[in-house]
This record gives C-alpha cells, sequence and structure tokens, in this order.
C-alpha cells in the first residue's frame, strides 16, 4: 500500500539574518538621503559614531562570553541597531551622547539580555529614550532646514561638521533651532492658522513642515520597499498611522489654540514614518501573529498621540514602543494563531488536553 506523504505548510524563503539586516540598511537610505539635503552632515556623522561604538561594543562582550566574534557580527544586527539610533538623534548633537546611547543600546538593551533574539526591548529605542531623558537640551536642539537657513549661511561642511560634534567648533547662529512638534505644542494661546501663518516652519512647507516632511517621505519610500521584499507584514505599520491620523482627525477640531494638530502634521513630522517601518516592525520586541501587530501597532499609533498631544514630550515614538514592548507578551497571549489542524483559537498561558 502506498501512502501519500502530508509535509506541513511551512513557507520557504532565502533570506536570513544578515540578508534581512542588509535589506533593512538599504531601505533607510532614501530617508538619509533626505535628512542629509534638509539638515546637513550630521546625521551621517551620527550614524558613523554609532556603527564603530556598537560593532567595538558587541564584539568585546562577545569575547568576554566565549563566543565567535565573526560569527555574531556577521549578522549585522548590530549596525542596524546603531543605524536606527543614528537617525533618530539630531544632527551635530556632541560625540559623547552618540556613543553613550549605542553603547546602552548595544551593552544594556541587547547583550545583557543574551543578544539578538532575547532583547525584549528594542535596543535603539532604548538608546534613545536614555539620552532624553539624561540630556534634554542635546536631544531637542535639531539643526535648522536647508530652506529656513538665513541668507548668506548654509549648513557647516563635512569638515566643520566633524568639528563642531568633537567640541572643536560651535555652530552658527540660527543654524540650529526647534522641531515642529516642538514648535506647535509651545506656541500657546495661537491657533493653527496663526501658528501656521507665523512659523516659517509650517508656512513655508509643501503641506506638513520644512524638510519633516521629505524625511518621512523617504521612511516611507523605505518602508514600502521593505514590504514589497516581505520583511514583515503591513498589520502593525498600518494600524500605527491609521490610528495616529484617526485620533488626530477627532481631535483636530478645526484648529482651534486647544488642538493637539493636524493629521499631516502628526503623519509627516517626527519620526512617525520612521517609527512605523523601522521600530515598530522589529520582529524580536513586537507581537508575532497578524492579528497581534494590528492590536500592536494600534496601541503605539494610540501612544503617540496621547503623548504628543498631551504629555510632555513633543516626539513620542520611543517611548510608545518602549511601553507597547511591555505589551507586546500579553498581546501575543491574547491573540495567538489558530494551531494548523485545529478549528479554534487559544490563548498561550491556555493548557492543552490530551
Amino acid at each position: 500500500m502506498a501512502f501519500k506523504q502530508i509535509t506541513s505548510p511551512h513557507a520557504h524563503a532565502a533570506q536570513n539574518t544578515a540578508k534581512v539586516m542588509q535589506l533593512v540598511l538599504w531601505s533607510t537610505i532614501p530617508g538619509l538621503l533626505a535628512l542629509s539635503w534638509h539638515f546637513g552632515w550630521g546625521a551621517l556623522i551620527n550614524i558613523l559614531l554609532a556603527t564603530i561604538t556598537a560593532v567595538l561594543s558587541e564584539a568585546l562582550i562577545i569575547k568576554l562570553r566565549k563566543r565567535s566574534v565573526r560569527f555574531y557580527l556577521s549578522d549585522y544586527s548590530a549596525v542596524v541597531t546603531a543605524v536606527l539610533l543614528g537617525l533618530a538623534l539630531p544632527p551635530l548633537c556632541p560625540w559623547w551622547v552618540v556613543v553613550t546611547g549605542s553603547l546602552f543600546s548595544i551593552v544594556i538593551a541587547k547583550q545583557l539580555f543574551g543578544g539578538l533574539g532575547y532583547n525584549p526591548f528594542n535596543p535603539a529605542m532604548v538608546g534613545y529614550v536614555v539620552l532624553l531623558i539624561s540630556f534634554p537640551v542635546q536631544m531637542t536642539t535639531w539643526v535648522t532646514p536647508l530652506a529656513l537657513l538665513p541668507e548668506g549661511i548654509s549648513h557647516p561642511d563635512i569638515i566643520e561638521s566633524f568639528r563642531i560634534v568633537l567640541g572643536v567648533s560651535i555652530p552658527v547662529d540660527g543654524v540650529t533651532g526647534a522641531t515642529p512638534l516642538d514648535s506647535f505644542k509651545y506656541a500657546l494661546g495661537l491657533t493653527a492658522d496663526q501658528i501656521y501663518q507665523q512659523d516659517p516652519l509650517f508656512s513655508r512647507a509643501k503641506f506638513a513642515s520644512v524638510g519633516w516632511e521629505w524625511v518621512n517621505l523617504g521612511f516611507l519610500v523605505g518602508g514600502i520597499i521593505m514590504l514589497a521584499s516581505r520583511l514583515f507584514t503591513w498589520h502593525g505599520p498600518v494600524a500605527m498611522l491609521a490610528t495616529l491620523a484617526l485620533l488626530s482627525v477627532i481631535f483636530w477640531d478645526g484648529g482651534s489654540s486647544q488642538s493637539p494638530g493636524s493629521p499631516l502634521m502628526h503623519l509627516l513630522s517626527g519620526a512617525s514614518m520612521m517609527g512605523a517601518f523601522f521600530i515598530l516592525t522589529d520582529p524580536v520586541s513586537s507581537a508575532v501573529s497578524n492579528r497581534g501587530r494590528l492590536v500592536y501597532g494600534a496601541l503605539i499609533g494610540f501612544l503617540v498621540y496621547i503623548i504628543r498631544a498631551w504629555g510632555n514630550y513633543p516626539d513620542a515614538v520611543a517611548f510608545a514602543v518602549l511601553l507597547a514592548n511591555f505589551s507586546a507578551p500579553l498581546i501575543d497571549n491574547y491573540t495567538l494563531p489558530r494551531t494548523y489542524g485545529h478549528t479554534d483559537r487559544r490563548r498561550a498561558t491556555e493548557k492543552v488536553e490530551d
């Protein structure tokens, strides 16, 4: 008698960790180009310093653990963490801020828990939040977009940018300023129309805020590339952005002095697109099922809006992601996929009857 072999419905793909991480790095290029064009060389310097620190510190920890340094560094996960942190940090921030954040991301948030696959929190966002709480002045001083620089002044060239980062030089007056979310949040007593008319960050923008709108569109392009490459599913990013947009529509109120801002401002300012496609989609610290990712993404969008509108931090992506990381195991418990061959779903903590 012949028997037909029945195999499980496994999906086969040629992707491995190193290839996935490399594609993530390539996908950051549109956002990095927009950052560099509108805000100067600072983002590239951040990435360089963060990457050197991350690779060296990870190599040291792996060596101390008596593991193969070459094997563990070849997955590019340390480089991805460093690049994401470098992109999130203000251009031209002091070198020691970048180094401190990168060390904390790799040594504490990643290696202390056992390395890639064991970290419960997104390492780049842990480093970012530590820096934001510890050094609020350095972390909230951003470079002025190119289009808004005073006449006759341009961004420092790469040599001068290095000198500023290293503390040898100081930025020229007018080169640094507030972010759009900062400007809108602390423009007390003004209606949205008045802010948009008086603040050049908004009045000279195409549809959201000068410079930031193109940076967010750059990260959106990179996110679409990764989505098309099937590095992740659409559930998390779409849930986050849809929730953020919905709440900003509900509380927009036509733009009174109490309004937290328009939907376009929330979607195309700060780290909205970078958070949706490059941070939220971290497979280690997020929910695992498609249903879970919908809940996880919606929770992050909800927290981002709540903190931006009524909290003390105008751009809340890092805090929202870390709070959602806390919640990911609970979300997974109630959104466990149906086991193949079974008709009903069950909770992760539910005992399986024989």
